[in-house]
């Protein structure tokens, strides 16, 4: 962490460097292709009705559709044992990246898998290798999840399997058995439910082989964050990995610079952030630059992003969301909306409805919509009937 004067910064700058980064600024198929979309180095989740795709397409992606991916693109379980879409020809590195900084980030990142393997005296980060090396073995043609699942269970010692009682079985931890799978070299198929797993074609199983720490920069998980999230703390960054704050600051970028986020918290004192050096730039006068790239009528740049889309998943979340009971609602556990978003703030929530091939856009304003904001959501709901294929869409309040 370098030492320099403290820049302070506001916080509609933060939020539009933000934007910009995440190429929510982009118009609609304006990327050169399905993988040309820089998110794809920290990997887009998979989540939710339309998931990566639509999270790819609101960034400007031509030819993707729901529940399919390009050949240039692959699923996989990572960061937080989540399904994320990455480009194929990353999937070596990333395997590295999205590894454990540590064998103390490993067991936090396994949960509660963690007590009776250390109880039984083996270390977490052996366990997931056995768990890889299994998976590898087991899964030679495509295999249902439930399949391996049961499979695996035959062959592995007492302390990695637990009792499920929503399943009626015992079997491994959910968390192993999800972070083992890349590492043994295996990737999830688009659109299947449950989910499928197959070998990734020439790729040999990384096993744990190389830990985080020695991930390439561009696809290096906190450099990652600070990247998408510029203006963020070391907490930030250890909550949105599931690893220990220890260990994110002991991999904590040399080119860090530190500043504040003036108002990230009405009422409260400057928060302390980091940027990446070459970043600090963007983030001057971001606010102005948003304003001036929207279109000629001065209406302005409006994207309905999915309730798991990664300008939802900081860790920080007044900045984005300053009110408690609004955040309250964006963030819920189970049913989440998604953020109808205006220039980086969030300006409501969106939800769709499909009734055959008839979709609604269900909104929820949280300020009064002018009339070129409701035109431009109306535009945004038409750009997700297109990409549903839909054969019409209609927009409503709450």
């Amino acid at each position: 962490m370098t030492s320099r004067p403290v820049m302070t910064l506001p916080r509609a700058d933060v939020l539009a460097a933000r934007w910009h980064a995440q190429q929510l600024d982009r118009a609609p198929g304006t990327a050169a292709a399905p993988d040309d979309v820089t998110m794809l180095d920290l990997g887009v989740q998979d989540t939710g009705p339309d998931g990566a795709a639509w999270a790819l397409a609101v960034r400007g992606a031509p030819g993707v559709r729901p529940g399919s991916l390009p050949p240039t693109l692959a699923l996989a379980w990572t960061l937080r044992g989540a399904p994320h879409v990455y480009r194929r020809a990353d999937l070596a590195d990333v395997a590295v990246a999205t590894a454990p900084l540590s064998e103390a980030d490993a067991a936090k990142r396994v949960f509660d898998a963690s007590a009776p393997l250390r109880a039984a005296g083996v270390a977490v980060l052996d366990a997931l290798r056995t768990e890889a090396r299994w998976e590898r073995e087991l899964v030679v043609e495509p295999t249902v999840k439930g399949d391996l699942s049961t499979r695996l269970t035959q062959h592995l010692p007492e302390p990695h399997l637990r009792w499920c009682r929503s399943c009626g079985a015992t079997h491994s931890y959910e968390q192993t058995f999800r972070l083992a799978a890349l590492q043994a070299g295996l990737e999830l198929e688009p659109g299947t439910s449950p989910p499928v797993l197959r070998r990734v074609p020439d790729l040999e199983p990384s096993l744990y082989g190389r830990l985080g720490a020695e991930a390439v920069p561009r696809l290096d998980v906190v450099r990652g964050y600070l990247r998408f999230f510029p203006a963020a703390s070391v907490q930030d960054v250890a909550g949105f990995l599931e690893a220990p704050v220890k260990d994110v600051r002991a991999h904590w970028p040399d080119d860090a610079v530190r500043v504040e986020v003036a108002d990230a918290h009405p009422g409260a004192r400057p928060v302390e952030r980091w940027v990446l050096a070459d970043d600090v730039e963007h983030l001057v006068g971001a606010t102005a630059r948003v304003r001036d790239a929207q279109p000629g009528d001065g209406a302005p740049v409006v994207r309905l992003v999915g309730p798991y889309d990664l300008y939802l998943q900081l860790r920080d979340r007044p900045t984005l969301v300053p009110d408690a009971a609004r955040a309250k609602d964006l963030w819920r556990v189970l049913g989440r909306p998604g953020a109808v978003l205006a220039g980086g703030e969030v300006v409501g929530t969106w939800r769709p409805r499909a009734s055959g091939r008839r979709l609604s856009v269900l909104t929820d304003p949280w300020v009064p919509w002018d009339a070129g904001l409701t035109d431009a959501v109306a535009e945004q709901a038409e750009r997700l009937r297109a990409f549903r294929d839909a054969a019409s869409v209609t927009v409503s309040s709450a």
